[in-house]
């Protein structure tokens, strides 16, 4: 890539197209002109009569003429006399010739019509044009996998743009038949080549960000790369389950890097000491709509046994050491650690030595599901009181594991789709989610209280307001007066003693410095950045408050003044000056 900016590869795109074309129609082409040229220059030199007996030829113009209505099989007649028997003779040799040219043109036109290095042109050219003729912010999203798929889904939720990028044409064809609200350009083309990257829009300037979510580390580790060094203003979140890559990653840049094993393992920690933190966190990052889910129970302290210790298995291993519990591990690989019981987890004898009645929790996280469901049930046959923690790896089996009704359901692809959205979704929610595993859990219990009272138990819009003069100007007078409250912000612009349903989450100075849950008598100045969740009514109505002078003054001072200009100063109720 040389260009840096705008649409430089545009020629380049529509090159191979081109070229593809003149080289598989170049022979046809060349036979149906020259059988064109030998029947024009073959009747202009047979001699023919005229009208009045007399020897005459026909010019070069009515022989052009006259093939091209008859190789295009129109056929109008003889002119300008009719013919001898010797130009007759010759205009019909002519007429099988040009249909055996025109067949052959056909034919080789239908074969390059199917050609897939065609089509793959056409596609690419269509691509591009696509994305060229964005106008607004797009994510470029390399692999649509599942969680490509959950991820697109919540952003055109959302009302953001991407672009996808995959190598499996199938996953790209399925983009037009995925109910997104808005177009979405897909390309199936190999991540690996920067140029491809730059078609798919990293060099394009309404590109903000780049997500590298396929199932290869060694690709997402080349898109990290390639955007750090091609766009090192854009965003990048990768996905990498492997601690090396990470590191290497880390190298080009400051990328956003999420080990979907690592971030379970955190999860489960969290569900083991602080459940109700862990209810919060899973209700937050499912998007708005979602239902609050059960509170998990967690397990007594005792002996874990961890079936299948390969990258998965060694991260939830190190976590629930790192919570001081005793864990067996099952594996075939005897240096897989102290602890360890060497054999095939779905080998009875091998689950009969781990002694399943003594211990506490079971971890089905093979890299195979039909092992892993077999393992769950000949665990809850032996001790029917395990804390089961499964591993899904296929989409296609979720039926089968809520079947088996798991205590925890690790699914990397929802992990990784949900732990990215939260980052996209809005940026304080990011942070509210990293401050608040500081918090005790009772306090995510009221929290958790406070959401169900206010927006019942499906989860609410979630949204930022900063109070600046840019978004909030109705408010400029009453936040310098230094006696700012949140609850009276946080009014009914209907009637202003009953409180709006929403919940703060979070409140950020200007200084960096952040509130988490704050209460109705936190004081608010100018600068403040809100992270807040609630009913969508509550958001248009805040929205007023903040915009409307007239609503402000109601809300914040309980003065009733007229929305037009007019009556104000016919009435002399003014608002405060902003």
């Amino acid at each position: 890539m040389t260009a840096r900016r705008g649409h430089p590869m545009r020629g380049r795109e529509n090159s191979p197209t081109i070229f593809l074309i003149l080289r598989r129609m170049r022979v046809p082409l060349i036979v149906l002109i020259l059988i064109f040229a030998v029947s024009v220059l073959g009747l202009s030199l047979i001699p023919g009569r005229d009208a009045a007996g007399q020897p005459t030829r026909m010019g070069f113009f009515d022989a052009f003429y006259f093939m091209s209505y008859t190789a295009t099989t129109i056929g109008y007649g003889e002119i300008p006399h009719p013919f001898t028997s010797a130009q007759r003779l010759w205009v019909m040799a002519t007429i099988y010739f040009t249909v055996i040219g025109w067949a052959y043109a056909i034919g080789s036109l239908l074969t390059l019509l199917q050609d897939r290095a065609f089509r793959q042109a056409l596609a690419l050219q269509r691509f591009t044009r696509r994305v060229a003729r964005l106008r607004e912010p797009f994510l470029l999203v390399v692999g649509y996998g599942q969680t490509g798929r959950l991820l697109g889904r919540s952003l055109d939720a959302l009302g953001r743009r991407f672009v996808v990028l995959d190598t499996s044409s199938e996953r790209v064809d399925s983009l037009d038949v995925d109910q997104y609200h808005a177009d979405v350009p897909g390309l199936a083309a190999d991540a690996r080549d920067p140029h491809t990257l730059g078609m798919a829009g990293l060099e394009h300037p309404r590109c903000e960000g780049v997500l590298a979510l396929t199932d290869d580390d060694e690709v997402n580790l080349l898109v990290t790369m390639t955007a750090a060094l091609v766009r090192p203003d854009v965003r990048v979140i990768a996905r990498t389950t492997s601690p090396t890559i990470a590191h290497r990653m880390k190298a080009f840049g400051t990328p956003t890097v999420v080990n979907p094993f690592d971030r379970f393992g955190d999860h489960l920690r969290l569900a083991l000491h602080a459940p109700s933190s862990y209810q919060l966190m899973s209700w937050l990052v499912s998007g708005p709509g979602a239902d609050l889910p059960e509170r998990g129970k967690a397990p007594a302290t005792g002996r874990w046994v961890v079936c299948g210790h390969g990258r998965f298995g060694r991260e939830l291993t190190a976590d629930l050491r790192a919570e001081g519990l005793e864990v067996t591990i099952i594996d075939l690989d005897p240096d897989a650690g102290p602890d360890i019981i060497v054999g095939d987890a779905s080998d009875p004898e091998v689950i009969a030595r781990a002694e399943l009645d003594q211990a506490v929790g079971l971890v089905a996280g093979t890299h195979n599901d039909t092992t892993n469901l077999s393992l769950i049930a000949a665990a809850r046959k032996i001790n029917p009181d395990l804390f089961i923690a499964a591993r899904q790896n296929r989409p296609a089996d979720a039926p089968l594991f809520t079947a088996v009704d798991a205590d925890w359901l690790m699914v990397p692809t929802e992990v990784m789709a949900r732990e990215v959205y939260a980052q996209l979704s809005t940026p304080l929610l990011w942070r509210f989610l990293q401050n608040m595993l500081s918090e005790s859990d009772e306090w995510a219990t009221g929290l958790v209280d406070r959401l169900r009272h206010q927006c019942g138990g499906r989860l609410g819009e979630v949204w930022k307001v900063a109070l600046t003069s840019r978004e909030a100007p109705a408010l400029g007078s009453w936040l310098r007066g230094g006696e700012a409250r949140l609850a009276d912000l946080l009014r009914s612009p209907h009637q202003r003693d009953r409180p709006l349903a929403v919940v703060p989450l979070l409140l950020m100075r200007e200084t960096g410095a952040t509130i988490l849950a704050p209460g109705d008598d936190t004081p608010v100045t100018p600068g403040d950045q809100l992270l807040l969740i609630g009913r969508p009514s509550a958001r248009r109505h805040l929205a007023d408050t903040m915009t409307n002078d007239a609503v402000s003054e109601y809300v914040l001072r309980a003065r009733s003044v007229p929305s037009s200009w007019l009556w104000q100063r016919l009435t002399g109720r003014v608002p405060h000056a902003r």
